[in-house]
């Protein structure tokens, strides 16, 4: 379990570089296949589409192969895709590569926190903020591999070929030790002698049917957070750039900024909600990306704009990870059903959120725009009630059972 929660966090450390090197250089692959400003949200729009026919596909897929087999393959796939984008000489190549990528990174979203709120549930303890830290440090190794490349003017295909020469082999490798859920289940019942009760929990999860009216709150926070999100990653660079006049070098920090404070906020957030409860940390981290986004919206100069990014990473981080976990909490016998459902709106979030900044920034104007996410990522404070009581929702108390396998302990965790 140990090299499987390793393994796991190696595997969202290198989406969190993968994405990060993709959106950070959207004014970089706009501008090498002369793509329009009119037909670049169609083309930030098919990846979350395409994602979210992969993930309904991947619930399907898991019943048959487990997460760990979905995730070996989907990842190498998203990693030679981005290598496709920046391959590419003509539009139809950058539409063809992005559709893989779409394809395959819904499929390794999906199984990804699947194995992760396994390996949670087997902990017996919060885990999965660590994991999502993993990808935001990798996020930041991204925009700043990304930054590199705009400052030394370097082409897309040769900016992105080292990092998918010396992560694809580390990945092929690492996806021998994925855990899934039911060895994970198996292995901490056994490390604890508690087999028996671990089978009884088993047996009484296992008709617990995934119901869409006790999972739609999840699903609306999912979409709403990642609206937020994909507001950041799609619109950041251009919005620092064209509406608060920097440079394209400087235009490539706010993201590497924003996912500087999601690493900080997650590293301390599973200590967060083992003492507060997962409620209480959503329920602040959305009041200060609220005001983050405010910040943004009336932003003079560059470095405030990056100061309201600064608030945001610290705001968002803690409402997806926490999500996911509440969905494994809620349908613990069918989580990966539940986490493949969930997954859809993190992409109807990215679906609806680039072309709406995009659509309200023509029509209207980019300050603006920054005020409906914001309006929008509020909405999480009516449904924090699904993340659990304050009591209820902290670790050893409620619906988290006591630990039954602490092999985290020893400085082994993430």
């Amino acid at each position: 379990m140990r090299r499987g929660r390793g393994a796991l966090g190696f595997s969202f450390f290198v989406q969190g570089v993968t994405f990060a090197l993709l959106v950070t250089r959207i004014p970089g692959i706009q501008k090498a296949y002369g793509i329009s400003d009119g037909l670049l949200p169609l083309f930030l729009a098919a990846v979350p589409v395409l994602a979210g026919v992969a993930s309904v596909v991947t619930e399907r897929l898991v019943k048959r192969v487990p997460p760990s087999v979905v995730l070996g393959w989907s990842q190498p796939v998203v990693l030679l895709a981005l290598l496709g984008v920046g391959a590419g000489t003509r539009l139809w190549h950058a539409a063809v590569a992005l559709a893989f990528f779409g394809l395959a990174v819904g499929a390794l979203d999906a199984s990804m926190n699947m194995l992760g709120v396994s390996l949670q549930r087997a902990y017996g303890r919060s885990i999965m903020l660590g994991f999502h830290a993993a990808y935001s440090l990798g996020g930041i190794v991204g925009a700043s591999a990304a930054w590199a490349g705009a400052h030394w003017h370097l082409g897309l295909f040769v900016s992105y070929l080292p990092a998918v020469a010396l992560l694809l082999p580390l990945v092929l490798a690492g996806s021998r030790y994925y855990v899934d859920r039911d060895r994970a289940d198996l292995d901490g019942a056994d490390r604890d002698g508690a087999a028996q009760d671990g089978r009884q929990e088993s047996a009484r999860a296992a008709g617990s049917a995934v119901k869409f009216a006790v999972l739609w709150p999840l699903c609306l926070v999912m979409a709403c957070a990642y609206i937020g999100d994909s507001t950041v990653a799609n619109w950041s660079a251009k919005y620092l750039q064209d509406v608060l006049g920097s440079s394209e070098q400087l235009a490539t920090v706010p993201y590497n900024v924003y996912m500087v404070t999601t690493l900080l906020g997650r590293a301390v957030g599973d200590l967060g909600v083992r003492r507060f409860g997962a409620a209480g940390v959503v329920r602040c981290g959305t009041l200060v990306a609220a005001g983050g986004f405010a910040v943004v919206a009336v932003a003079q100069g560059a470095w405030v704009g990056m100061l309201g990014f600064t608030l945001l990473g610290f705001g968002l981080c803690v409402i997806v990870p926490q999500t996911f976990a509440a969905a494994g909490r809620l349908f613990p016998g069918s989580s990966d059903t539940a986490i493949a459902r969930l997954n859809i709106f993190n992409y109807v979030g990215f679906l609806v959120g680039s072309p709406l900044v995009g659509a309200l920034g023509d029509a209207w104007s980019y300050r603006g725009a920054m005020l409906v996410p914001m309006l929008l990522v509020l909405v999480t404070l009516f449904h924090a009630r699904s993340f659990g009581a304050a009591e209820g929702a902290r670790y050893r108390v409620g619906h988290e059972r006591a630990p039954i396998a602490d092999v985290g302990r020893g400085g082994h965790g993430l």
